[in-house]
């Protein structure tokens, strides 16, 4: 019996062209992957995070007490609004209303209540507006 021996050649270039075809391939089935994976998640998050109405959280602010309105559809706030505001609130807080007016502009900016900022001059009352506000959005979550 004869053993023949059998010399392949093969040249430097066939074998790194064939190396970046390789990983090139892998690369794209990653990528496929992760695209049609992501596409389940954002379904999920397209489900509703609040039942549709308005829900009320109570602030008590010295002898006097109010109640904090906030809408809500269902994935985002609508509105905010204060209701059974006594005279006397706003005279001794009159930077209530003030805190109100941006907490509304800021939610139709971004949706949330989680990036709402407030300046110096009321950072104080609209920290009791926000805590009101998350007080009701637990009354409302699914």
């Amino acid at each position: 019996m004869e053993n023949k021996t059998k010399i392949v050649l093969l040249q430097a270039k066939e074998l790194i062209y064939t190396g970046i075809f390789v990983i090139l391939g892998i690369v794209l089935i990653i990528v496929l992957v992760s695209m049609f994976a992501s596409g389940k998640n954002k379904s999920d998050s397209a489900k509703a995070i609040y039942e549709p109405g308005t829900y009320t959280s109570s602030i008590a602010l010295g002898e006097s007490s109010f109640q904090v309105c906030v809408t809500v559809s269902e994935n985002k706030i609508e509105n905010v609004t204060f209701d059974q505001l006594d005279e006397t609130v706003t005279t001794m807080y009159p930077l209530l209303n003030t805190a109100l007016d941006r907490v509304n502009e800021q939610i139709k900016e971004t949706g949330s209540i989680d990036s709402i900022a407030f300046e110096t001059d009321y950072q104080y009352t609209g920290t009791v507006v926000k805590q009101a506000i998350e007080a009701a959005l637990k009354k409302a979550k699914k």
